[in-house]
């Protein structure tokens, strides 16, 4: 039996910001935040595209790309680290936004950027389980949303972002079958990066992050490769923060394999080819890993079909995991059907006020009375926008 992503669809903010004007509003060379962090966008999330919006307008967008119905979904979980309530869950309101089963089961996962990765393998052990119970076959909607957030002038500014992954888990997938049974955990108790309950804005130890970072994959990637040293991979996707870190990543794992030589030539080849999408929407932290999955896929399913791949996820505080999955035959045909790359183009460039505008709005808007949010015509760049607030619940236009 074969379990996995079947297909995938994503959402994005409408305006997006250039890595070389925030640059020089900043008085500082446009390479050092371009090439030195390999991202030339980040998506800029306006008050009525929060995490929930992102979320829904991705799911909606993979039911209308994939074939798939609402009515399938026995599963919906949803991994963020920007949620919108400390008690009601993402996943909730997907439930009624997207009209989900009464049956189906929904809940958030947190931990930092690694709750996508949560949800996703716990959807496979969910759908495995119903198999070796023999229910009819089980399908899992899994959802990567957030919005990236750092002061403004704050050295974390230039690795923001914002967007949302869908994610359709099942029994024989379209795009990647993943290698059940197999992946390689770490964990350690740090604090490198971290969101205190009355902050929008993150917190990071910038370097001991890289470190920690590097470490978990070490131990992740030692996990994995225990069983069958000898496993090869095609490609490797991992958790793009920015750019310039996966390429530390695959030095870093190289360097455990004793290829340090071929390092920087087997990047171009083996990893690249996952942050194109990524060097164009930045950080969008659960969804970086499989926002760079689609990347790949969107870039090279053709010639990847039967090929395995390497995933990596690592969420700060810490947790990793390595896990792999094979392209199935047919996966580029699937691919072209889902356009995964279309909602990019029918964006936005803001200036940087514009910009600083709307990070300098965020505190409001969640107390921001229904109908004073979305400006003139933004609602139609968006199935589903966050309206405000009403009686003290959150409000969607549907």
């Amino acid at each position: 039996m074969r379990i996995g992503i079947d297909a995938m669809a994503l959402a994005v903010p409408r305006g997006y910001l250039e890595l070389a004007d925030l640059a020089e509003a900043r008085g500082v060379a446009a390479g050092k935040f371009v090439e030195g962090l390999g991202v030339r966008r980040m998506a800029v999330a306006a008050a009525h595209e929060d995490p929930v919006a992102l979320a829904a307008n991705a799911a909606r967008r993979l039911f209308a790309r994939s074939g798939r119905s609402p009515s399938e979904i026995g599963l919906c979980v949803v991994g963020t680290e920007t949620a919108v309530d400390h008690s009601k869950p993402i996943a909730a309101y997907l439930h009624g936004l997207l009209g989900l089963p009464e049956r189906c089961r929904v809940f958030e996962a947190k931990h930092a950027c690694f709750g996508g990765t949560a949800g996703l393998l716990g959807a496979v052990d969910w759908i495995a389980a119903g198999a070796l119970a023999g229910s009819s076959p089980r399908v899992a909607l899994v959802v990567c949303t957030d919005v990236a957030r750092y002061g403004i002038g704050t050295p974390g500014e230039p690795t923001q972002g914002a967007g949302a992954v869908a994610m359709i888990v099942s029994a024989e997938p379209r795009l990647v079958a993943l290698d059940l049974g197999r992946s390689g955990s770490f964990a350690r108790d740090v604090h490198d990066f971290w969101r205190p309950l009355d902050r929008k804005e993150a917190l990071v130890d910038g370097h001991y992050s890289v470190a920690c970072y590097l470490d978990a994959l070490a131990g992740a990637f030692g996990a994995w490769r225990e069983p069958a040293p000898s496993t090869e991979l095609a490609r490797t996707c991992y958790h793009v923060p920015y750019g310039k870190m996966a390429k530390k990543a695959h030095r870093h794992r190289c360097a455990i394999e004793g290829r340090e030589a071929e390092a920087d030539a087997s990047f171009e080849r083996e990893v690249a080819p996952s942050l194109v999408l990524p060097s164009l929407v930045g950080n969008v932290y659960t969804g970086s890993l499989y926002l760079a999955l689609a990347s790949l896929l969107d870039g090279e399913a053709r010639i990847l079909e039967g090929e395995r791949i390497g995933l990596f996820s690592y969420g700060s505080g810490c947790t990793a995991e390595f896990f792999s999955g094979v392209v199935v035959a047919g996966a580029a045909r699937t691919v072209e059907e889902l356009a995964l790359a279309a909602p990019l183009a029918d964006r936005a460039r803001l200036t940087v006020a514009e910009y600083e505008a709307i990070r300098r709005a965020d505190e409001a808007a969640d107390r921001a009375p229904v109908g004073t949010l979305v400006p003139p015509g933004a609602a139609l760049a968006q199935t589903i926008s966050y309206l405000g607030v009403e009686d003290g619940k959150r409000i969607y236009s549907n």
